[in-house]
């Protein structure tokens, strides 16, 4: 019976999303613990809050994001996900904030957490809305008076049953 394979040696460090160098290239007992985790249990084992520095804005008032990620149990666990980015946050559904096209590496990945673990990131939104023009044209707009719900998630690729949390945030007209 053949266990769980190491990861193949790339001989590099890279950053993850925290900032943390992290090297792929070690196979830990953590590693090894993580992989007897079914992908099912681990999705639901991890939780995401995302809270905001407050509910009311105005109109191109940034907007402050944090967003904790948790592992609930007290064993290491893997989140597959299918591409390099790990988690990411959405305004009414549109990732980032803006419709441009995000190139992340198609190589798959894994949000990883030892037992009990806790991450922590926080997120500036400039409050606007960033469309992609016509070639390397960007336009930024405002958002219109209104409700907009903010959702931050680990990037399963499964958006049903992907863990997440969200928020809904006011932004008021401009005063005259």
């Amino acid at each position: 019976m053949v266990g769980p394979q190491p990861p193949r040696d790339t001989g590099t460090n890279t950053d993850d999303e925290f900032g943390v160098g992290t090297d792929d290239s070690r196979y830990t007992v953590a590693t090894f613990l993580s992989a007897l985790v079914p992908t099912a249990l681990a999705r639901r084992a991890v939780t995401v809050s995302l809270e905001t520095d407050r509910d009311v804005y105005a109109r191109d008032d940034p907007v402050e994001l944090t967003v904790e990620f948790a592992n609930r149990l007290p064993v290491p666990v893997a989140v597959p996900t299918p591409r390099q980015r790990r988690w990411g946050w959405t305004v009414d559904g549109i990732l980032e904030a803006s419709d441009e096209r995000r190139f992340t590496r198609a190589r798959p990945s894994a949000f990883r957490f030892t037992g009990g673990e806790r991450k922590q990131v926080s997120v500036t939104w400039n409050g606007r809305l960033e469309r992609a023009g016509e070639g390397t044209r960007r336009e930024s707009i405002l958002p219109d008076p209104g409700e907009y719900e903010l959702r931050a998630f680990v990037a399963t690729g499964d958006d049903r049953s992907r863990p997440s949390d969200s928020t809904t945030i006011r932004i008021e007209r401009d005063a005259d």
